[in-house]
């Protein structure tokens, strides 16, 4: 019994760290800076309104972006480690704020390290 409890508890950990991990990869929330980024602004350097028909939102890393959608917002931070090109828009929002489909594409900048 003591050896599944230990493996569950494993596993656990496992999968909050995984979560975790994907969210540092995308960056964080504005308001809520990690203790190493206290210096971060979270005042949002512009807005992006998400309609009904919005399929795509192209943000910059590094850029404070907030989102507003059916009278609710959020703010993020794009200052991830690695930006997978494209995720969804719900990967980071509060749950809820907006249906799957809504694809965020960061621009690295000119000082970024490009592949191919």
């Amino acid at each position: 019994m003591k050896l599944i409890t230990s493996l569950f508890a494993i596993t656990l950990s496992a999968v909050s760290l995984s979560a975790a991990a994907r969210t540092d990869l995308l960056g964080e929330p504005a308001q809520m800076p990690s203790a190493e980024r206290m210096g971060v602004r979270a005042v949002a350097d512009r807005t992006i309104d998400i309609t009904g028909g919005t399929k795509w939102v192209n943000v910059n890393h590094g850029e404070v972006v907030r989102f507003v959608a059916n009278r609710r917002e959020f703010t993020w931070y794009f200052d991830g480690v690695s930006q997978p090109q494209p995720f969804d828009l719900s990967e980071i929002a509060p749950a809820g704020f907006v249906g799957n489909g809504v694809k965020v594409y960061v621009e690295l900048g000119d000082d970024a390290v490009h592949d191919g």
